[in-house]
């Protein structure tokens, strides 16, 4: 897809984010919009996929780690084609597939449940093991938090892709610097993640994750290693795209506002109004 219909089709998942999370009352803006150009660039022009086939035995595997900004993913599949856009509005709502963090067995498209942090990278380690194993050539795309590195689980998945060189695996780590408490590197430093996975025997790169040129180039890069795990520190901006959102840590866990969504909409609007 062009950079203008990938663009386009990342300012339309925003505006679905803002719409689901004021109809639930409740959930994650930050992370959610921030992470909507590296949604869209890894839907609609990177991985594998078939819609219709959810679960055809080639595709590629997306796990979601860091649960909470699942509103995002779920905006992204609807508008790729797993499930009708109008279920949307029904996020967070009883009885509704679209919970406030991702269960496997509720919608196609779906590959694990994700929600206590710090797992997800070892979900996507036996994925990718297990394809190896299988001779088979399914990538898998893992997206974390940084919040979710001062956890141990996640170093230790760090330690085994790098010894067993699952070079099929493909890391993106939302680096945003906020966290529910505040910024990260006031809660818990964590320095040059980049660094950190070099040292551990990762293949690294490091990127504005909201320039889809740049996404497109890091995807490509990383798919091109072929003897270890590959880790993608995307630098996002929290709240991308909504004046009142950015980079401020408050807009991690809290729905806006029937008002402040309306301010939010217009924005987005004007976006796109430059973009066409």
């Amino acid at each position: 897809m062009e950079l203008k219909a990938l663009t386009l089709q990342a300012n339309t998942i925003r505006q679905d984010i803002i719409r689901m999370l004021t109809e639930a009352g409740s959930g994650h803006p930050g992370g959610s919009l921030g992470m909507a150009d590296i949604f869209t660039v890894l839907y609609f022009d990177f991985l594998s996929i078939n819609p219709p086939k959810p679960d055809a035995i080639d595709r590629d595997y997306l796990v979601l780690s860091n649960g909470h900004i699942c509103p995002v993913l779920y905006a992204t599949l609807a508008h790729r084609g797993f499930f009708p856009v109008k279920k949307l509005v029904t996020l967070r709502k009883l009885g509704s597939p679209l919970q406030g963090h991702p269960h496997r067995e509720a919608l196609p498209g779906l590959e694990s449940s994700s929600g206590p942090l710090g797992s997800g990278l070892s979900q996507a380690c036996g994925m990718a093991k297990g394809l190896l194993i299988d001779g088979r050539k399914n990538r898998v795309v893992c997206l974390t938090s940084d919040g979710e590195h001062q956890e141990g689980n996640t170093w230790e998945a760090v330690l085994f892709a790098a010894k067993y060189r699952l070079s099929n695996l493909i890391e993106i780590i939302d680096r945003n610097n906020i966290q529910i408490d505040g910024r990260t590197e006031e809660v818990m430093p964590l320095g040059s993640i980049r660094d950190k996975y070099h040292a551990f025997g990762w293949h690294t790169i490091e990127i504005d994750g909201n320039d889809i040129n740049d996404i497109k180039k890091a995807l490509a890069e990383a798919d091109a290693v072929a003897d270890k795990p590959s880790v993608i520190v995307a630098h996002v901006v929290p709240g991308k795209g909504v004046s009142f959102m950015e980079n401020q840590y408050q807009w991690h866990g809290k729905a806006p506002s029937k008002e402040e969504a309306a301010q939010a909409l217009l924005e987005l609007a004007k976006a796109r109004e430059g973009f066409s």
